[in-house]
């Protein structure tokens, strides 16, 4: 194994292969994403805040099922067929969208997919740090999430072309998204595997008890209120294929904002993982934190493409240098036993923070315009990232 060194450590075969489950479904749910909110607003008449708020509450809804199925990892100790379980709900939930006529069928189908991506997110995650040592978790995560974000690459690209194959009609183009889906849960299944426990297998109480969730730890919990703070303006990116077509681009061309936000993204996430290894998971993230409200900010002065464009862009700088590395703190905080439950403890908190945004992102766009709720978005950022800025004083031993 390679410690310490500047060369890049191979990752398990399971690293690779969990990554690869990642892009196809992502394709899929990229598809599905790309054109979901101009079928709401231009096709089913929704408003803008009904978008932000089915989006906040669809990922909520993954957040809050992410505890559960993080703390069942730990408890039944397999993450494996509970992690594809849910590549398999949100692939049968793919079937919805194209038969949806309504709002609410709409939400129904963004419902059960997040379902399924509750289900298989925090085993997943806490799978990769079962195989990884500590010194190479922020690497590790990186490559999965950098395959993550191609998979958001390709599909918002197959969503463009295809609705240029189709004439703007968004129904077929919905159906294909079930094809990648499917083969996400065939690679999971034949390709990933569950590290060998060499620890004897020990009776524990389920981790949702008091008396386990303070095994966490008080930096852990302290973690998390910030890591909350911060994410409140960071909501749903269909505000970004809205803005594009507010500011004059065409319906079909509006998804490209998620394939700039992602080209930008996937060869970056991998490198900052490596640097938050190096320099620590902190400063990475702040450092993605002044690239968000950078990227509020061109959406707000927008007036035509070209500062969409910027603002998608410096948007994957953003990702790029906070998904992986927040799974890589999670994973430095948690005890072995407990990682699944930690991982669904932050994407609960996560869940409900871009719940929160999302929905006053939408009433702030309705009733102030969207220029002004990408500014407030910008303030509340600059607000979250001074507080997690704030010197901290040691614990008292």
């Amino acid at each position: 194994m390679i410690m310490g060194s500047a060369r890049r450590p191979a990752l398990p075969r399971t690293v690779w292969m969990l990554g690869v489950t990642s892009l196809l479904m992502d394709s899929s749910s990229e598809i599905v994403h790309a054109v979901l909110p101009l079928l709401l607003v231009n096709a089913m008449g929704a408003s803008v805040l009904l978008v932000g708020i089915i989006d906040g509450l669809a990922e909520a809804t993954a957040s809050i099922t992410k505890i559960f199925s993080g703390a069942l990892s730990d408890y039944w100790r397999n993450r494996k067929y509970i992690a594809a379980f849910g590549y398999a709900l949100s692939a049968c939930s793919k079937v919805i969208f194209p038969l949806a006529a309504t709002p609410l069928m709409v939400f129904v189908g963004r419902f059960a997919d997040r379902f399924g991506k509750g289900v298989r997110g925090a085993p997943r995650d806490a799978l990769i740090a079962d195989w990884v040592a500590p010194e190479h978790r922020g690497y590790a995560y990186g490559v999965r999430q950098a395959l993550d974000n191609a998979g958001a690459v390709i599909g918002p690209l197959a969503a463009i072309l295809l609705l240029q194959i189709y004439l703007g009609d968004v129904t077929p183009v919905l159906w294909w998204a079930f094809v990648p889906a499917i083969l996400s849960v065939a690679v999971m299944l034949v390709g990933v595997r569950e590290p060998v426990v060499i620890e004897p297998r020990v009776k524990r109480p389920f981790p949702l008890r008091l008396s386990e969730l303070r095994q966490l730890g008080q930096p852990f919990w302290l973690a998390m209120g910030f890591l909350f703070v911060l994410l409140l303006p960071r909501f749903s990116e269909a505000f970004q294929i809205l803005r594009a077509q507010d500011v004059g681009v065409d319906v079909a061309w509006a998804p490209m904002t998620l394939v700039v936000m992602n080209l930008v993204a996937v060869p970056l996430t991998p490198l900052a993982g490596i640097w938050s290894d190096r320099i620590g998971r902190n400063r990475v993230i702040a450092l993605g934190f002044a690239m968000l409200i950078l990227s509020h900010g061109a959406m707000a002065l927008a007036t035509g493409p070209i500062l969409v464009w910027v603002g998608a862009g410096i948007w994957g700088l953003h990702l790029a240098f906070t998904q992986g590395i927040f799974s890589a703190l999670v994973a430095d905080y948690a005890p072995a036993h407990l990682r699944g439950t930690a991982f669904g403890v932050f994407n609960l908190a996560a869940g409900i923070a871009i719940f929160v945004g999302s929905a006053a992102m939408g009433l702030a766009w309705d009733q102030l315009g969207a220029g002004t709720a990408f500014m407030l978005a910008a303030v509340v950022n600059v607000a979250g990232l001074a507080l997690f800025l704030l010197p901290r004083r040691p614990q008292a031993s």
